[in-house]
C-alpha cells in the first residue's frame, strides 16, 4: 500500500478543518435562528437569512472539501474517474446552494426596495459566483468528457488548480465583508461599535471561517499530500498482491519496478545459493 508522507500531520489538519467547518455551520445556524429573524421565504428578513447560511454550507464548506477530496489517502484506491465525479458532484451541489442564496438576497432586496449591487461585498461576491460557474463548466468539459485530448487537460490543469484556490480565497474574503456589513447595518441599539453579544458572536464566526480557509489552503498546497499518479498507484497495488512468505518457511519470488518479470532477481538468488553450497562443500572436504 502506498503510504502518505507526514500522514499524522495531515490527519490532524484534516480533522481540524472538518471540525472548524462544522462549528462554523453551527454558528451561522445559531446566528440566524437566535439573533436574527429565523428562516422563511416571504420577502422579509427571514428570507435574507438563507443567504449567509447557504453560502457558508455550500460556497465555503462544500467547496473546501471538494478542493481537498483528491488528497484523502482513503480515496487513493478509488479510480480517477470516480474521484472526478465526487469532486464535480460536491462543486455542483455547492453551486446549487449558492444560486438559491443569491435568489434569496435579490428577492429580499426587491421586496424591500433596497438597491442591488452597490457594495464591494456584492461586486466581489458576484464575480466569485461567475468565475465559479465558468470553472465548473470548463472542468466538466475538459476533465469529464472522454474526447478531450490529454495534452489539453495537462495544459489547463495548473490554471484549473490556481483558479479553484483563487475563487475559494475570494469567497472567504467576501463572506467576511458580508457579515461585517450585515452587523453594521443591522445593529442599531446597541451598535456594532459597542460590541453587543451578537457582534462578538459573529466576529468569532468570521475567525472560524478564516481558520477553515487557511487549513484547506494549507492541505491543498502541500506537495507531499498530492494524490499519486496512476502509475504509482498501480505499482503499489501490484506490491500488495505479491505473495507473502509461505507457511513452510520458503520465500516466494517477488517483483520490483526495475525488474517487472522477477526472473533476474530469482536467478541471482539461485546463483547466490549455489555459491554458498559450493563453499560449504569445499570446507567439508578440507
Amino acid at each position: 500500500m502506498l503510504l502518505m508522507k507526514n500522514f499524522k500531520q495531515f490527519l490532524v489538519l484534516f480533522v481540524s478543518a472538518l471540525s472548524v467547518g462544522f462549528v462554523s455551520i453551527v454558528f451561522v445556524i445559531r446566528w440566524v435562528l437566535y439573533f436574527k429573524e429565523g428562516l422563511a421565504w416571504d420577502g422579509g428578513l427571514a428570507e435574507f437569512n438563507w443567504h449567509p447560511l447557504l453560502i457558508v454550507i455550500g460556497f465555503i464548506f462544500l467547496q473546501g472539501i471538494a478542493i481537498i477530496v483528491y488528497r484523502l489517502p482513503w480515496t487513493w484506491k478509488c479510480s480517477k474517474l470516480t474521484m472526478k465525479c465526487i469532486h464535480a458532484g460536491l462543486n455542483i451541489l455547492a453551486f446549487i446552494l449558492v444560486v438559491v442564496s443569491l435568489v434569496a438576497v435579490f428577492d429580499f432586496h426587491n421586496a424591500q426596495n433596497i438597491p442591488n449591487m452597490y457594495s464591494l461585498h456584492s461586486w466581489v461576491g458576484l464575480a466569485a459566483v461567475i468565475l465559479y460557474a465558468l470553472q465548473l463548466v470548463l472542468g466538466l468539459a475538459v476533465y469529464l468528457v472522454p474526447a478531450t485530448p490529454g495534452f489539453v487537460r495537462a495544459a489547463l490543469m495548473p490554471v484549473h488548480v490556481y483558479s479553484g484556490l483563487f475563487i475559494f480565497s475570494s469567497v472567504i474574503a467576501t463572506a467576511l465583508m458580508g457579515i461585517t456589513e450585515k452587523l453594521i447595518f443591522g445593529l442599531k441599539d446597541p451598535k456594532y461599535k459597542d460590541s453587543p453579544p451578537e457582534a462578538v458572536f459573529v466576529n468569532v464566526l468570521g475567525v472560524l471561517l478564516s481558520i477553515f480557509g487557511g487549513l484547506i489552503l494549507w492541505i491543498a498546497t502541500r506537495p507531499d499530500w498530492k494524490r499519486p499518479s496512476d502509475n504509482q498507484l498501480h505499482l503499489a497495488h501490484s506490491d500488495d498482491l505479491t505473495p507473502a512468505p509461505g507457511a513452510n518457511g520458503s520465500t516466494a519470488m517477488t517483483t520490483s519496478a526495475g525488474d517487472p518479470t522477477g526472473q533476474e532477481g530469482g536467478g541471482e538468488a539461485r546463483r547466490r545459493g549455489a555459491g554458498k553450497a559450493e563453499e560449504t562443500a569445499a570446507r567439508i572436504s578440507i
